[in-house]
């Protein structure tokens, strides 16, 4: 997509241009750019007959959304998607690459742009989020665990790399950080004097009763200044983990905007690194120590409590035996 954008930028031409994006895809899927306003885009043709809906999103900050006739197919219109600041092209780029790779392989136009006009909503939020003060501390840290758990399901062949990123959904706010079918595992990093203490984040986190299998990763970390692995740092790592699988590579990069981590916040995080000092995994069953759902009296909800680790020694498990339940 950067490629087809530099192209068209420096053909210098008026108006709203526009080149396929990759002619082995069933649908038609444009790069666009409109010179006058640097408006680097994306569009989506399809046929004329199918009725979607983006006034949602007429007051977009960062995007324009719009519907146009699509003069070069027959009975066509054309779903344009255009950033509005040009300073999040890469950013914009990564979440165009992600949609491509999802949309691809849709079993009708209709539902393609359907598919389009639902991601269109994630969209809204995360470009309010860019350009602002980054991550927070506790943000940045908590990232750190997660992707370096992200990192071992990868790099052990645990699960091929994109489903893999599919399994990680405490970027989109679930209540545990990685979950399957019938498994699921809360990360806890802690950099605190007193690491074998975990705050758990509601009542559900840690109850086990829809899963089969219900694991907790406890990463306790050094933070330091220099001499250890800045966030920036295990991000290129992954990267380079999945260089050679390009739909890996960019649903990683959407799920990092998810998060909140925008490559063009880099600086804010290279003063910040991190020792792993420990990591234990506990399966949470039977007496393990935790509030479930079940244990509340009616009206009583939303709470946050802590867990002194020390006492759940019973319940380690081996690194080896978790990947072997959960693949």
């Amino acid at each position: 997509m950067l490629d087809l954008w530099a192209q068209m930028e420096a053909q210098h031409t008026m108006g709203i241009v526009k080149r396929l994006y990759d002619s082995s895809i069933p649908y038609h899927i444009f790069a666009t750019y409109a010179s006058d306003e640097r408006g680097y885009g994306i569009s989506f043709s399809y046929p004329e007959e199918i009725r979607i809906d983006t006034t949602p999103f007429s007051n977009l900050k960062k995007l324009k959304v719009g519907i146009y006739n699509d003069a070069s197919l027959v009975n066509s219109k054309m779903l344009l998607i255009q950033l509005l600041a040009p300073a999040q092209r890469d950013t914009f780029s990564c979440l165009c690459e992600s949609l491509i790779n999802t949309v691809k392989s849709m079993e009708s136009e209709e539902e393609m742009i359907k598919s389009v006009i639902n991601q269109l909503d994630k969209w809204r939020n995360l470009f309010d989020k860019a350009g602002t003060e980054g991550l927070s501390p506790s943000q940045q840290q908590g990232l750190y665990g997660e992707l370096t758990f992200l990192r071992k399901l990868i790099t052990k062949k645990v699960f091929p790399a994109y489903e893999a990123l599919d399994y990680w959904v405490g970027v989109d706010a679930a209540q545990r950080d990685f979950m399957g079918d019938s498994w699921a595992v809360e990360v806890k990093t802690t950099a605190t004097s007193n690491p074998q203490e975990v705050t758990i984040n509601s009542e559900r986190q840690l109850d086990e009763s829809l899963f089969e299998n219900l694991f907790l990763y406890h990463c306790s970390v050094e933070i330091t200044k220099k001499n250890g692995e800045s966030l920036p740092d295990k991000i290129y790592k992954l990267r380079r983990d999945l260089e050679n699988d390009p739909a890996a590579l960019s649903k990683f990069n959407e799920r990092l905007i998810t998060a909140g981590y925008f490559d063009e916040d880099e600086a804010l995080y290279a003063f910040r690194a991190y020792k792993v000092r420990g990591e234990t995994l506990f399966r949470i069953e039977g007496d393990f120590p935790r509030i479930k759902e079940s244990d509340l009296r009616t009206g009583v909800g939303n709470l946050t409590y802590s867990i002194v680790l020390s006492a759940c020694t019973g319940y380690i498990k081996s690194e080896s035996s978790v990947f072997n339940t959960i693949k």
